[in-house]
């Protein structure tokens, strides 16, 4: 479990959006400690904040064993001879310690469909690849080629396979454990599964909902995601006034650790190579670490 093209990121791992705005000094301190709990691998989007393969490549040099993996890296933000150029970098600075995840968010290109866009992009990363597989740049020099490995952000059954077939796998977002058993089998035995978890450390019920809905609100207003929900058997009616205690439920595990670990391991069971864990409702100023150390001692080897 765990595995990716040879590297072990765990069976769990992190998932969070701290790192898009704290500072550079709060970041190395916080991404320390994850690493000194045993974390092996830290995932963070691309979202609003800071540019996806800069912040990757801060975190890699604040660290020394710790799985750095883009969950992602937005297309439509950056031409593919950008992020081929910076993911070459970080692997040959950091070998085998940077995952490229691409998804295609960023600046909507009307007209233009998600899998189509992530294919073309596929090829020109490809492309640029082959230029320089020979060990040589464009002046001559030689320069080995490091190892670059990527995943895709990847809902419906097209995006799973082309994340079979042109990846090293896939990475999902909020879903459920019947969906990634559903990837699981488009993706076959041999490509990678990474999942994201929503978790929250909150027991009273009407409360705990609440704070899911409200961390929601952004994942059911937008076409893609109602997409990938509908396709999962909810209905419209789900979608209604923040969310359905069903989908609320199934998309955010809450209640005590022994619950939340529990429940973790059925995306394992389902057929995830890989759980990453996102903490939510800690609350303005106030830091998941206590809450990372926790799941650390549920989840982690000793």
């Amino acid at each position: 479990m765990g595995s990716l093209e040879g590297l072990d990121l765990g069976t769990f791992g992190v998932y969070t959006f701290d790192f898009e705005h704290l500072p550079a000094a709060r970041m190395r301190e916080a991404v320390r400690d994850l690493e000194e709990q045993g974390w092996r691998a830290l995932w963070f989007p691309e979202v609003g904040g800071r540019e996806a393969l800069t912040l990757a490549g801060y975190l890699l040099s604040c660290t020394e064993r710790l799985h750095i993996v883009n969950g992602i890296a937005q297309i439509w933000s950056r031409g593919a001879r950008w992020t081929y150029g910076a993911a070459r970098l970080l692997a040959d600075a950091h070998p085998g310690r940077h995952v490229l995840g691409l998804g295609f968010g960023g600046e909507q290109r009307p007209g233009v469909k998600p899998l189509a866009a992530m294919a073309g992009y596929l090829d020109e990363l490809d492309a640029l690849h082959e230029r320089t597989a020979d060990g040589r740049t464009a002046a001559g020099a030689a320069e080995p080629a490091p190892r670059i490995r990527r995943v895709l952000a990847a809902y419906g059954p097209k995006m799973l396979a082309l994340a079979r077939d042109r990846a090293a796998g896939a990475h999902t977002y909020h879903v459920t454990a019947a969906h990634t058993a559903r990837a699981r089998e488009i993706l076959g035995p041999d490509a990678f599964l990474g999942v994201e978890q929503a978790v929250l450390f909150e027991s009273e019920p009407a409360t705990a909902r609440a704070i899911a809905r409200e961390h929601l609100v952004p994942y059911l207003t937008t076409p893609y995601n109602l997409a990938k929900f509908r396709r999962l058997g909810y209905t419209d009616r789900d979608f209604e006034d923040g969310g359905s205690d069903r989908l609320v439920d199934d998309l955010v595990f809450w209640g005590d650790l022994d619950t939340i670990a529990g429940r973790l391991h059925d995306h394992v069971r389902a057929g995830a190579d890989h759980v990453c864990v996102q903490v939510i409702g800690t609350g303005p100023g106030r830091s998941s670490l206590p809450y990372w150390r926790r799941l650390g001692e549920a989840l982690l080897p000793g």
